[in-house]
């Protein structure tokens, strides 16, 4: 059997969720921008140089779907997947993906970026299985702003993925597995699978994979 593991940001889409999401609520004046931007820049300059906290990370993106219900929030989730999302997964990701899932590999995608913001983007690809940092909920089923459970980020991905095949009675080493992924704060699953594969690595896991022998591809050209 073979398990193959997908990040999203900056690997399978040729962006970060996360920060487009904002980009985006401060496009329709629900951020205020002048608070909001620069710390928006700064979380992902340091997400990617593997320099924030999985907690601060978390929270900071989780925090943007405080005080509105999955619900209400519907509308402006497929606009941005429709506007903002689609448009950024290149015809090599979809060519890809296409292949593990027609060679019937249990595929995976697995994501630091929230499950409501996630979700469409996963069913815009065809993938079933989405593991995300979730987000919790009042009891009058609005989001509150925080983190829910184990962010799904660096180690939390190895633990969150552990977890997600116990609850179907299976493990790690039940697969031949495969990872790839872009990012640095992904070298805990990358160390954990397989088969590690880094696609449009930034510059720390660039260097690590050259220096291991792992293999490197581009999802940026056509298909």
């Amino acid at each position: 059997m073979k398990l193959t593991v997908f990040d999203l940001d900056h690997t399978l889409l040729a962006g970060d969720s996360d920060v487009l999401w904002c980009d985006f609520l401060l496009q329709q004046g629900l951020l205020d921008r002048a608070e909001f931007a620069a710390r928006n820049a700064a979380m992902e300059r340091d997400y990617r140089a593997g320099q924030v906290s999985v907690q601060a990370f978390s929270a900071f993106y989780v925090g943007t779907m405080a005080g509105r219900s999955a619900a209400e929030w519907q509308p402006l989730l497929q606009r941005f997947l429709d506007e903002e999302i689609a448009p950024r997964l290149p015809a090599a990701a979809h060519a890809l993906l296409r292949r593990h899932q027609q060679a019937d590999d249990l595929v995976v995608l697995s994501t630091a970026t929230n499950r409501v913001i996630a979700a469409p983007t996963a069913a815009h690809l065809g993938i079933t299985h989405l593991i995300a940092t979730d987000c919790g909920v009042d009891d009058d089923g609005r989001f509150n702003g925080q983190v829910l459970g184990t962010p799904n980020m660096r180690e939390g991905k190895v633990a969150r993925l552990h977890a997600w095949l116990a609850a179907r009675g299976q493990q790690l080493a039940d697969f031949e597995s495969r990872f790839y992924s872009d990012s640095i704060n992904d070298l805990p699953l990358l160390e954990a699978v397989d088969h590690p594969v880094v696609v449009d690595a930034d510059a720390r896991l660039a260097a690590l994979a050259a220096q291991r022998g792992w293999p490197a591809i581009s999802l940026r050209g056509g298909a």
